[in-house]
Formats: C-alpha cells, sequence, structure tokens
C-alpha cells in the first residue's frame, strides 16, 4: 500500500521498515557467506570465521533501538563543487550504515564525514543544510518529527523538544549512548584525531563518558585497521561502573573494544590480599617511587674484575676486564630496559671475540658470533654482570629491607617516608606476602623497568581524578606508542592522592602535550540538585566551573528530616512510584541497617552495576560505588555520615558531592543529625 504524499510520517516510517529489511539482508548475506574454498589453512579459516561472526553481531537489529534517529537535507551533493549547481542530496543518520541490495546508502553511520552537520549546524552556520529532522521515538517506533530549516532566514533558531526529551528521558537499565544527542562541543572532543590526547574536566551530568565512549567508536570508524592491530582499551574505576557502561560501544556496533580497573592492568604477578593505611599509600603511589625502583633494579649490575676467556677449537679468545668494562658501561649510558641490555651483553662480548678473530685472519659469520655468545664462559660472566631481575622480589625486599630502601630511597624519600612503606613483619616469599594494591603497582612499574610493556593505540581513562602518580604511569605504559582519552572532574576526586591538576596528571601519564577540553554544559543533572551541590565546591575545587544545567525540568529536590531508617524506606517508596530508577546512596557504615530495612518493607534491592528490571527498580549504593553512576530519582542519607566515612574532610565532602549529583530527576536528603556546614546556604 502507498503512503498519501502528504503524510510525512508515514514515509519516514516506511523509509524506516524499508532500512530494518536492508539490515536483515545484510545480516542474511553475512550468515550464508562460505568460506570454504576461500581458505588455505585451518588458521586463516579461524580468523575469517572469527571476523565474520563480528560482524553478524555488528548488523544485529536492537528492534527497541532507533536504526536511525535525524535526516539531514543537504542544498549541495556533499563533495560537489557547488559552482556546478549539483542538487542537493538527503541523508539518514544512525547508528551504523545500512546500505540495500544495490549499494545504495538508506542509513548513514554518524560517526561519517557527511554526518557531522547534524551536530554541528546551527542558524549561524548551516553547513550548507537545508533541513535537520530530528525522529521522536517510542518502543523503536516513529511516533514524531521536528524539522529546522537552517539556510531559512525567515526561521528563528528555536530549542528541540525531542532533543530536550531525549536527554530527560528516564535511565532503566545499564548507560545508554548518546548519539542521538551528542552537542557541538562534545562532537568536537569525540571527532579529534587519533594522534593526539585529549583530556575532558567535566563536572556531573556533563556527559564525560559518553563522550569518551563515543570517540573511541569515532577512532574505530575512522582509523579501524590500525587500531584492529594496536587494540583500544577503557578503564574505569571499578567492576560496577565497567558493567554500567559494557553496552554503549556494542550498541554502536563496536564489539573489539577491551574493558579493565587499572588492578586489571598491574594484576597477574602477585595475588592482592592486604591493604595499604592512606599514609603509604599515598608515599607509594608518589611518582618519586619510579626512581627508587630504577635505581634498585640497576643496582644488580656489577662492573667486571675479572676478562672473559673463549675457548674455540684449539684456539682461546680472552675479553680484557677494561674491555668488558666499556661494554658495560656503554650499554648503561644508552638508558634502554634492563632486560633488553642484558640480552645484548653476550652479543656485545661475542662480537668483541669476533674482532680478534678477523684480527688473526680468520673470517666469522654471524653464526660463529650466535655461537660465541652462547658460550658457557660467555653465559656465566653475563650472570655474574647482569643477574636477572624478579620484580616481584625486588619490591619484596625494598619492602622488608629497611638497609635496602634505604640505599636507594637515598635523597628521595626521607627517613619518615622510608618507615611509612616499610612492612611492620618479615615476609617468607613472595606468595605468602599480602600485598597491597599499591605493591601490585610498584611490581609493574619494576616490570617495565626490566622489560618494556605492550603498548596499544587508544586508552581511554575514566574518572581519572582518582588516580595517583604511579597508577598513572602504569596507565601510560599501555599507549606508550598510542593516544589515549582522560576524563575525569577534580571536584570528584575521593583518593587520598587525588590528582590536583590535570596538567600533573597528563606529564604522570607521560603525555604532557595533551590538549584540556572544559565541558560546563549539565544535561543529566536537574538545576536545582546541582545548584545546591555546587555549595560545596568552594571547599573541594576552588576555581572549578560550577556546571550549568541545561535542562528544562527544574528536578525534584527536597531536604528532609527524619528520625530512622523507616523514614528512609518510606522516601524510597515514594520515588518508586515515579517512572524509572531509584537509588538509595549512604555511607558504607550505613548499607547493612539500610539494607535489612528495605527488606523488612518488602522493597527488593540491587547492587551497584546489576540491571534495573521492571520489577526491581530500586539500587542500595555505598557512597564509595557511587560515582559514574546515574538513577532517575534519589535518597541520599545523611550527608555528615558520608562525610565523616573518608580519612579527611576534604575527600568526605568530595564523596558527598559524588552522591548527590548522581540524580536526573529527583532528589530527598534525609538526614536526622545535622547537615554538614559547607550545605548550609
Amino acid at each position: 500500500m502507498s503512503t498519501p504524499v502528504d503524510d510525512p510520517l508515514g514515509r519516514e516510517r516506511s523509509h524506516l521498515a524499508e532500512s530494518r529489511a536492508a539490515l536483515r539482508a545484510m545480516r542474511e548475506d553475512a550468515e550464508s557467506l562460505d568460506i570454504s574454498d576461500v581458505t588455505a589453512n585451518w588458521v586463516n579459516a579461524q580468523i575469517l570465521e572469527r571476523q565474520i561472526g563480528e560482524r553478524i553481531k555488528a548488523l544485529a537489529d536492537l528492534s527497541d533501538t532507533p536504526l536511525f534517529f535525524g535526516r539531514l537535507d543537504y542544498l549541495h551533493a556533499p563533495g560537489v563543487d557547488l559552482a556546478e549547481g549539483a542538487e542537493g542530496e538527503r541523508f539518514y543518520i544512525g547508528r551504523r550504515h545500512v546500505h540495500d541490495h544495490d549499494g545504495d546508502p538508506m542509513v548513514i553511520d554518524w560517526r561519517a564525514p557527511v554526518s557531522q552537520p547534524f551536530y554541528r549546524a546551527s542558524k549561524k552556520d548551516p553547513m550548507d543544510i537545508a533541513l535537520r529532522r530530528r525522529f521522536g521515538y517510542t518502543r523503536g517506533d516513529i511516533t514524531a518529527y521536528e524539522d529546522e530549516h537552517l539556510s531559512d532566514p525567515a526561521e528563528a533558531a528555536t530549542t528541540s523538544k525531542l532533543l530536550q526529551q531525549e536527554i530527560e528521558r528516564p535511565r532503566v537499565g545499564p548507560m545508554r549512548d548518546i548519539v542521538a544527542t551528542i552537542q557541538p562541543e562534545q562532537d568536537e572532543i569525540v571527532r579529534s584525531g587519533l594522534g593526539g590526547t585529549v583530556c575532558v574536566q567535566g563536572g556531573p551530568g556533563t556527559g564525560k563518558t559518553a563522550v569518551g565512549l563515543h570517540r573511541v567508536a569515532y577512532l574505530l570508524y575512522a582509523h579501524r585497521e590500525r587500531l584492529a592491530r594496536t587494540g583500544t582499551l577503557v578503564i574505569g574505576p571499578n567492576r560496577s561502573f565497567l558493567h554500567y557502561i559494557e553496552q554503549v560501544l556494542p550498541a554502536l556496533g563496536e564489539l573489539a573494544v577491551k574493558q579493565a580497573t587499572v588492578d586489571d592492568l598491574v594484576a597477574g604477578r602477585v595475588e592482592v590480599r592486604g591493604a595499604d593505611d592512606a599514609a603509604a599509600a599515598v608515599i607509594k603511589g608518589d611518582a618519586r617511587m619510579a626512581e627508587v625502583l630504577r635505581r634498585a633494579v640497576y643496582s644488580h649490575v656489577t662492573l667486571p674484575t675479572e676478562p672473559v676467556v673463549v675457548v674455540r677449537g684449539s684456539r682461546r679468545w680472552r675479553v680484557p676486564a677494561y674491555e668488558l668494562e666499556d661494554i658495560v658501561r656503554e650499554l648503561l649510558d644508552r638508558d634502554i630496559r634492563y632486560g633488553a641490555a642484558r640480552d645484548a651483553l653476550p652479543q656485545r662480548i661475542a662480537h668483541a671475540v669476533l674482532v680478534q678473530m678477523e684480527r688473526s685472519g680468520e673470517a666469522p659469520d654471524d653464526r660463529v658470533q650466535d655461537a660465541v655468545a652462547r658460550n658457557s664462559a660467555v653465559k656465566a660472566a653475563v650472570k655474574e654482570i647482569w643477574p636477572p631481575v624478579d620484580p616481584a622480589k625486588l619490591v619484596l625486599r625494598l619492602l622488608t629491607d629497611a638497609d635496602f630502601l634505604a640505599v636507594h630511597a637515598d635523597g628521595v624519600l626521607d627517613e619518615d617516608e622510608q618507615k611509612t612503606i616499610l612492612w611492620a613483619k618479615p615476609v617468607r616469599s613472595v606468595k605468602s606476602a599480602k600485598w597491597s594494591a599499591a605493591d601490585a603497582v610498584l611490581i609493574d612499574e619494576a616490570s617495565d623497568v626490566v622489560e618494556r610493556t605492550h603498548s596499544l593505540g587508544h586508552v581511554v581513562l575514566d574518572e581519572a581524578q582518582d588516580l595517583s602518580p604511579m597508577q598513572y604511569r602504569a596507565v601510560g605504559r599501555r599507549c606508550t606508542t598510542g593516544s589515549a582519552t582522560v576524563l575525569g572532574d577534580l571536584a570528584q576526586g575521593t583518593t587520598p592522592w587525588a590528582t590536583r591538576s590535570w596538567d600533573e596528571a597528563l606529564a604522570h601519564l607521560g603525555k604532557a602535550d595533551g590538549v584540556i577540553e572544559e565541558l560546563t554544559a549539565g544535561f543529566r543533572v536537574p538545576t536545582d540538585v546541582i545548584t545546591y551541590a555546587s555549595r560545596l565546591l568552594p571547599h573541594i575545587a576552588p576555581g572549578l566551573t560550577p556546571v550549568a544545567s541545561v535542562r528544562e525540568n527544574p528536578g525534584f529536590f527536597e531536604v528532609r528530616p527524619i528520625s530512622d531508617t523507616g523514614e528512609v524506606v518510606a522516601a524510597c517508596d515514594e520515588l518508586l512510584r515515579n517512572e524509572g530508577s531509584t537509588g538509595l546512596i549512604a555511607a558504607d557504615a550505613r548499607i547493612p541497617a539500610l539494607a535489612e530495612a528495605l527488606t523488612a518493607a518488602g522493597i527488593g534491592y540491587l547492587a551497584p552495576g546489576e540491571e534495573t528490571t521492571e520489577e526491581t527498580r530500586l539500587t542500595l549504593v555505598p557512597a564509595s560505588l557511587a560515582k559514574g553512576l546515574e538513577y532517575d530519582y534519589v535518597v541520599l542519607d545523611e550527608p555528615q555520615a558520608v562525610v565523616d566515612g573518608e580519612p579527611d574532610e576534604r575527600t568526605g565532602l568530595r564523596r558527598l558531592y559524588v552522591g548527590l549529583t548522581r540524580a536526573v530527576s529527583g532528589l530527598i536528603v534525609t538526614h536526622a543529625a545535622p547537615l554538614p556546614r559547607e550545605l548550609m546556604g
């Protein structure tokens, strides 16, 4: 049945149906591929089969997700000389490219250059766009559209109601993509080049995490072959956070991006079973520890005092001690990895022997040099001069042997700092030691002094403000030949070692030339909520620009005095009557009592990172795990208890700032104890 000419919504629905049919055909084509005659061996067959499998997954049609969300009508065909008067073209903008059986595009990937005006065109700079159309959806079906005639001087600039509705749509389940709502300042960051590192300072609700993930998706689109070889990685603060964001990239058709925490990066060499007090953790996380470790590693090198004598057949070749010393000093001066220099040493000694052979009239080749390098006398000399170093054993000795630490920390750490990181009790072995997370980072640093860490093509580091200098170095090692996207908010730094400035953080990361961008427009947190939370900024991050909410809905906000946990449960019950998710955020120490009260009231709840369902929409969140998460409605219990739960007041106030800014639509602050004075206004 044909669609009436005067039914634009019907025509758009028809295009959606045709696009979905085209996507199904693309998937069926991929599923029907026969590779039996293509591959010459089993290994190639496995690789090709995996690639086809990933292609099939990427072509999945998510029924409740819009296949396209916008349309651009160009005045002229893109890329054609305007003087030629070429007619304009129409493009539908969506999450992935879709073409018909003739190869003509039905939907254009949002990352393609032709899609860029959808995010950046304006009345002031229409970018050759006659019309920009946004679509409104209900469960995957087009139900509305909205037009902007950007090149029509008679039409005034307006705020998109559909865009505002999409920004304010209730949150249920994991984090979703923002591909339909990317703003011009966000788009500039998303489309910045692969070669440079970008640091994004963004307050709560400015979309910095989503921007970072969409930048990965864009880079994979623009540099797919290169990043397929070198790899990409998203680093988050904890498992709950990674679980929350893990569906964003697959929704954009990107399946090959790995996720990890910083602890995951440095895991594997030892088991973390212990914890440091704040003072020890701060010193272990200090960048000065890198110099202590470097000294300790290279202290194993001993300048030779005896010659090396190589016996080959009836001939004896002698490399004197002074010549060996020159070789060792030259390797030390080159400042290459300890292990690489150790590997080079036998070849250098063998070369010195070959020089003597040539002088005596022989004509040795590379095979002779390799044989000399493997000679028992050379091996024994190398073991004596440049012995192997076990990074975990080295760090264990530094933390348990006061004299060894004093020698290598001389002039770097003072005596009190050395005492602070020394273990009180002796440890028998690496396996029996109760290593802390900071210790694992030290072992990772020592390992890199010995052997170079593999570098990826691009790393996204989220909630970066909480990393220590040594943790930054651990991340930086994973992208020495690549680039990084660093995301964070200095006001939300909740560790005793939280970074003081992004310039300092980038220097520790090894990306001192990184560009710092600031996002100040808030799309998530309602005006009344962010205004209340921003009372803390002068006390926790003076100089930062407060977030300005761009939401038209001011949100629901109330500070409610209470007398017992029953009233906290009542507040949760009240908010659960609304559509969307609810989070109950409280000091970690109060979680057991609140869990008991919820259970007694018959209210089911989830742990952070678990996906909400229609039946269970309440999440009970320890304040220490709230960072990066968001809920439609939040009950924040006992602000002073949140502050008191941290080692110092500034960290406590920062933790409170995080908790106050998790709400998308409304916030109730409940308290029996007096509120922190910094919130009184």
